[in-house]
């Protein structure tokens, strides 16, 4: 009889934890919302990616882009909630990842008829930093060797020009 208890609590946990991992969010590629646009209108969704430029704030909403390397959406989101989003990329610097839920809209009546995501969800999965512009040796060296040229080319221009108004 303690033998079938057993198995009944491990069947129970098991039965638990395959649960959770129907009801978690499965993230879904941006390109992925694009190309299914019409299957996957008005319906939650998840995407996951870099905040790219800069938070746009309207008021109580913003509007934040999302990049995924895929592609890029705007986000539609509390201006508060937007906070949380301490970095944003760009040439400089790598933007926070967030993870984002909300509701997919193909061609949203209100922002103008373009697609975007309306949020119910925020959170950050890594946070943004600057980025380290490195010059490769390869790019002095080449540099190093045209600047003189130039510098010699430029010069005999100067003299060929400057003795050409002489002779005038």
């Amino acid at each position: 009889m303690h033998k079938i208890y057993k198995n009944c609590i491990l069947i129970l946990i098991l039965i638990v934890i395959s649960s959770l991992n129907v009801y978690a969010a499965q993230k879904t590629d941006i390109n992925n919302l694009i190309e299914n646009a019409k299957a996957l209108d008005n319906k939650e969704v998840t995407v996951q990616g870099e905040a790219i430029g800069e938070m746009m704030n309207r008021g109580e909403y913003s509007w934040v882009i999302i990049n995924d390397n895929t592609n890029a959406i705007g986000i539609w989101i509390k201006t508060s909630d937007a906070k949380q989003i301490t970095n944003f990329g760009d040439y400089k610097h790598k933007g926070d990842t967030v993870r984002i839920t909300g509701i997919f809209h193909r061609a949203c009546e209100e922002h103008g008829g373009e697609a975007d995501i309306h949020c119910e969800a925020i959170g950050i999965s890594a946070k943004g930093n600057m980025i380290a512009e490195q010059i490769s040796s390869a790019k002095l060296i080449v540099a190093a060797v045209l600047v003189p040229i130039a510098a010699l080319l430029f010069f005999f221009y100067y003299r060929k020009v400057r003795k050409s108004t002489i002779e005038q």
